[in-house]
């Protein structure tokens, strides 16, 4: 059975983020589409506080990311990288192919 676009794209995040549930980069795969490579910290926090909401409700980062302290601010840095990465790489593949499909089409 072909994997679904979500579930492709949580993929290619868990190479890049091994320690995540596929829970987690599912949501993350949202901030690929919706994002793309403008996502932020803030938007990173903003996903996995939806994701943890359900797994841990009474944890401590619970709170909106400006009253993080600097240190676990700085937490989501790699998770940003992998998101954009991802990203640019379907950015990149729907470049070429419009590329190709306007080649392709009659003149």
């Amino acid at each position: 059975m072909m994997a679904n676009y979500i579930d492709r794209i949580a993929a290619e995040l868990a190479a890049k983020l091994p320690d995540c549930s596929a829970d987690l980069l599912r949501v993350y795969a949202l901030l690929v589409l919706i994002e793309g490579q403008s996502v932020t910290e803030e938007d990173v926090h903003n996903a996995w506080s939806v994701w943890r909401t359900v797994t841990q409700p009474g944890h401590p980062a619970l709170v909106p990311f400006d009253e993080l302290t600097p240190d676990v601010q700085a937490l989501d840095t790699p998770y940003v990288e992998a998101i954009r990465a991802v990203a640019k790489a379907h950015a990149n593949e729907g470049a070429v192919a419009r590329s190709l499909q306007w080649r392709d089409e009659p003149s």
